[in-house]
């Protein structure tokens, strides 16, 4: 971790950025993880930038690193998705402690050792998967997790499991795990259409064995708990951030090819066409960040159906942006050496996070009629 009192994100970014830009192409061919840069932001911290002044960190705030992921994504969009999905655990983490709710622990953990987390929850949400059986003192845990951006070299996943509680019925249970414990394999199996450098592999747990004081939260499975409310207002900024970063990439390098071009009034129109989207975007965003209020908002299912919502337009609106860039930007735009083609099919992963439009629009239309935000199919 760095020596250094204060953390300034923008001269970390200037520094770091071009470097890092220089890489991606390369890593992005290559199907290779961002390892050199996630060295690098660790020997500066910035992956415990997050954790509370009260508990010895640099305490920077919640739209602070979104704003930063947001300008990283302009230089190497994996790089900045990777950090996101850790960033965004650090966060809830940081809530809970907040509001006096276990997360100090974590943070800690994260701060002594400037460890990475990776999250594996977005292909879980309500129902989990895989299967733990109850064994003596904790969990055998066997299920494959897929999605687990930055685990190459990370060191703690923060997962859970589907568990079928004699007395409870069908339950999730919720825990952290080595990415060194007996059991866990990385698979390598991330080749992949866009953001091909975040390591996004799946994790096996065979037989991993889970402490009960391991488990931080058992709850039904199915049902909308809480605890969500918290991840998806925390976690959609950060996540979208690094996707209006894309978006504001491709219509800089659009907005440069047309300038080289003569005057023309479909040019001018097209132009005109990708400031709205990407305006859209940016406003959807700033609007997820204004929800979120640094980490200062009160948890509901109403809440993280707003947040939800916008996240919706925004990757809608980041998609048609990269595309009328393209379009923008003529024949240039599709050269592989000009980057843009990158960039757009980066883009098309923002329709993956939770939630996907369709389920978002159950869930927030559910809320609206009166009902609860999911429908249990396990009888909860």
């Amino acid at each position: 971790m760095s020596s250094v009192e204060t953390l300034d994100l923008d001269a970390i970014l200037h520094e770091l950025g071009p470097v890092f830009e220089a890489r991606s192409i390369e890593l992005e061919a290559s199907d290779s993880f961002v390892a050199d840069n996630y060295r690098v932001l660790r020997e500066y911290g910035v992956f415990s930038a997050q954790v509370p002044e009260d508990l010895g960190g640099f305490a920077v705030s919640h739209s602070a690193v979104a704003n930063f992921l947001r300008q990283l994504a302009h230089h190497c969009p994996s790089t900045a998705l990777a950090v996101s999905m850790h960033q965004h655990l650090v966060s809830a983490a940081a809530k809970n402690h907040k509001d006096g709710k276990p997360g100090a622990a974590l943070l800690e953990k994260v701060l002594a050792g400037e460890l990475v987390l990776v999250s594996t929850g977005a292909n879980d949400w309500l129902d989990s998967g895989g299967e733990a059986t109850k064994v003596e003192g904790g969990f055998r845990i066997n299920a494959f997790k897929g999605f687990a951006s930055g685990s190459p070299v990370a060191d703690i996943a923060i997962t859970s499991c589907a568990y079928d509680c004699p007395q409870d019925g069908p339950s999730v249970i919720h825990f952290p795990v080595s990415l060194k414990a007996d059991g866990v394999s990385k698979l390598d199996d991330w080749q992949t259409m866009g953001m091909r450098a975040t390591g996004s592999q799946t994790l096996q747990f065979k037989d991993v064995f889970v402490p009960d004081e391991s488990v931080g939260l058992k709850r039904a499975r199915g049902p909308f708990h809480p605890a969500f409310s918290v991840i998806v207002t925390v976690a959609m900024p950060l996540v979208m951030a690094v996707y209006v970063g894309v978006a504001e990439a491709a219509a800089k390098f659009a907005k440069a090819q047309a300038c080289k071009r003569p005057a023309d009034a479909i040019v001018a129109l097209q132009l005109g066409e990708l400031e709205n989207l990407l305006t859209t975007a940016q406003l959807a965003l700033e609007s997820m960040m204004s929800l979120a209020n640094d980490l200062d908002f009160e948890p509901s299912a109403e809440l993280a159906s707003k947040i939800l919502v916008r996240k919706s337009i925004c990757a809608n609106h980041v998609l048609l942006a990269c595309e009328k860039a393209l379009e923008v930007s003529g024949g240039a735009g599709f050269f592989r050496k000009n980057g843009l083609e990158r960039l757009l099919r980066d883009a098309h992963a923002g329709q993956f996070h939770p939630l996907p439009e369709k389920r978002q629009q159950m869930f927030t239309g559910r809320l609206a009629a009166g009902l609860s935000p999911v429908e249990s199919s396990f009888g909860n």
